[in-house]
């Protein structure tokens, strides 16, 4: 193989992990900006202009902050369980795609890492394995509130991973293919958010589960577990841990962004215009990066707003809510496909949209009886 696709690789490789990295470390100050403002406060304004060099001092402080490693500790795995957990947040993005190509020096530079005809299978198994350095970092404590803490994440990531399943499913039937680049040229005509509302929604309820984001913070949970499965850690072990969470939320923006608004395709009411991608490729990266800024402004409104779930009704939400409307999301958008194509009929094609509303509808409905039904202590 010729040594320049293998220079290439490197190249993108390092600059993706550069981008995450600096927008690590700019999405604290955007959070904690955003809710100054909706909590009516001033936030963080001290160091730089406007605050802008406030993650430079905290990387700062947290760099030569004093390490404690408790001596009842497995060290070995101690130590490791923060580099699993930052690792996958990493490579999640290396087959996303960030637009579409351009040349330089006479070679056509197209702006992915990988390109792979199962991204979609790749961005799952990887998403799968991200819970070990929780899980590992709870038991190599050796310390109750740190285990309980693992042992939350692994039952939680359990509990969500099959919904998340059924929402991949759903970007899987409505683009006919697993690989992204494909998905997203898909969405030319439409955004599958539009066609798949619902769809779009429960991948964003269950994708802040699984990076443990409030109200589905329950593996950290500090009112009861002291902090949880990283309780022990200190300087830049806990660094590690605070690292993998917001890279995490970006990455998880980033696969929302391409698997239902578009990724990196702009509006498809511009599609023919001079705003189009297919025009100018540097377009691409700025639309997926607005796309990423409001769906983390989402998650960010969400922890300012919604109080920690109690760990029992997280459970059954996820089981008896998420899994069974996730299910049905699924079965609507592949019936509709497919009466749409047998009868060519596209009246079939978009009653998903209406049907997958009123499922959701529905699914509030079952919730709000529910809650009444404890709040008056017939449960």
């Amino acid at each position: 193989m010729d040594w320049t696709i293998w220079l290439e690789w490197v190249i993108k490789g390092f600059v993706l992990c550069l981008i995450l990295l600096t927008g690590f470390a700019y999405l604290t100050l955007y959070e904690r900006r955003a809710l100054a403002r909706m909590q009516i406060r001033v936030g963080p304004n001290r160091a730089g202009y406007q605050g802008l060099l406030q993650p430079i001092a905290d990387a700062v402080k947290l760099i030569f902050k004093e390490e404690l490693t408790p001596g009842h500790v497995y060290k070995v795995v101690f130590i490791l369980a923060p580099v699993l957990t930052v690792v996958p947040s990493l490579i999640l993005a290396a087959v996303i795609p960030l637009g579409t190509s351009f040349t330089m020096f006479g070679r056509v530079i197209t702006l992915h890492v990988a390109d792979i005809s199962v991204g979609v299978l790749y961005i799952m198994s990887i998403a799968s394995i991200a819970v070990y350095g929780i899980v590992l970092a709870g038991w190599s404590s050796n310390n109750k509130y740190a285990m309980l803490g693992g042992i939350r994440s692994s039952a939680q990531m359990i509990s969500y991973e099959l919904s998340l399943g059924l929402c991949f499913v759903i970007a899987i039937l409505l683009g006919n293919s697993m690989n992204l680049n494909e998905i997203v040229n898909a969405q030319k005509d439409m955004w599958f958010a539009v066609i798949q509302p619902a769809g779009a929604l429960v991948f964003m309820i269950v994708t802040l589960a699984e990076v443990n984001r409030a109200p589905f913070d329950m593996p950290e949970a500090e009112q009861e577990l002291t902090a949880g499965y990283h309780a022990e850690y200190s300087g830049m072990k806990f660094a590690l841990f605070f690292m993998a969470e917001y890279q995490k939320m970006i990455v998880i923006c980033m696969i929302a962004a391409t698997l239902f608004f578009g990724g990196y395709r702009e509006f498809w009411f511009l599609k023919d215009t001079f705003l189009s991608v297919d025009r100018f490729w540097f377009l691409g990266p700025i639309y997926l990066l607005l796309k990423v800024v409001v769906l983390l402004f989402f998650m960010i409104w969400i922890r300012a707003t919604w109080p920690r779930i109690r760990y029992d009704r997280l459970m059954a939400f996820g089981w008896k809510v998420l899994l069974p409307l996730s299910l049905i999301l699924a079965f609507i958008t592949a019936t509709g496909i497919l009466l749409a194509q047998e009868l060519n009929n596209q009246l079939f094609f978009w009653s998903i949209p209406v049907l997958s509303i009123i499922c959701v509808l529905v699914a509030v409905a079952f919730i709000n009886r529910d809650l009444r039904r404890k709040s008056h202590g017939r449960i």
